[in-house]
């Protein structure tokens, strides 16, 4: 499919430790000529970590996708009433993120976003990170899993010995899941080996 004049939320949550492998993501799906709404969670947006300073995270957004960074909840509400975006993608998603919106919580930008999006019967791209997607979280992934609209990045755990409950997505296959997720089909195979 081609992604020329789709319109794109890309939410980046705060899985600090995969965010420079969905930058390179952004890229390409800049590159295959989609138009990208960047948002941030708030914690991406003011958290300087070992993985890179949040003023280095935004700029490089901003640079990919020339646009001013949605971070408030207020600044993703009218993601719903003006309807402008095609589809929504969540890389990473945290397992804090993944509950709430399997609760319908929306107390962050992305989950907003995310309720915003969804209340348009857009697509939703999840490309989960968390470290408890096979514990606590487990409930919630089951929930979307069966939800409508909602579409999962194929996840693998990242170290089954080391962390058995964490899955991680395989943040290569985002634009493949994305075109997927347009044509309302869910990428196979949706377990993968190691990500």
């Amino acid at each position: 499919m081609d992604l020329r004049g789709k319109r794109i939320g890309f939410a980046l949550t705060g899985s600090f430790c995969t965010l420079s492998k969905v930058m390179t993501e952004l890229e390409a799906l800049k590159e295959a000529g989609a138009d990208i709404y960047p948002i941030m969670s708030e914690t991406v947006w003011s958290t300087d970590t070992r993985f890179g300073t949040s003023e280095e995270f935004k700029e490089k957004v901003r640079q990919i996708t020339g646009k001013e960074i949605i971070h408030t909840i207020k600044g993703a509400e009218p993601i719903g009433p003006k309807h402008f975006l095609d589809a929504l993608v969540i890389a990473p998603c945290t397992g804090n993120t993944l509950s709430k919106i399997a609760m319908g919580t929306t107390d962050t930008c992305v989950c907003m976003a995310a309720k915003a999006n969804l209340r348009n019967k857009c697509p939703l791209v999840i490309a989960i990170s968390t470290n408890d997607g096979l514990g606590a979280n487990a409930k919630n992934l089951g929930l979307l899993l069966n939800a409508a609209n909602i579409f999962f990045v194929p996840f693998g755990q990242d170290d089954a010995l080391g962390k058995p409950d964490s899955l991680v997505a395989d943040m290569t296959k985002i634009c493949t899941c994305l075109e997927d997720a347009l044509r309302g089909k869910q990428t196979q195979p949706l377990i993968v080996g190691n990500c």
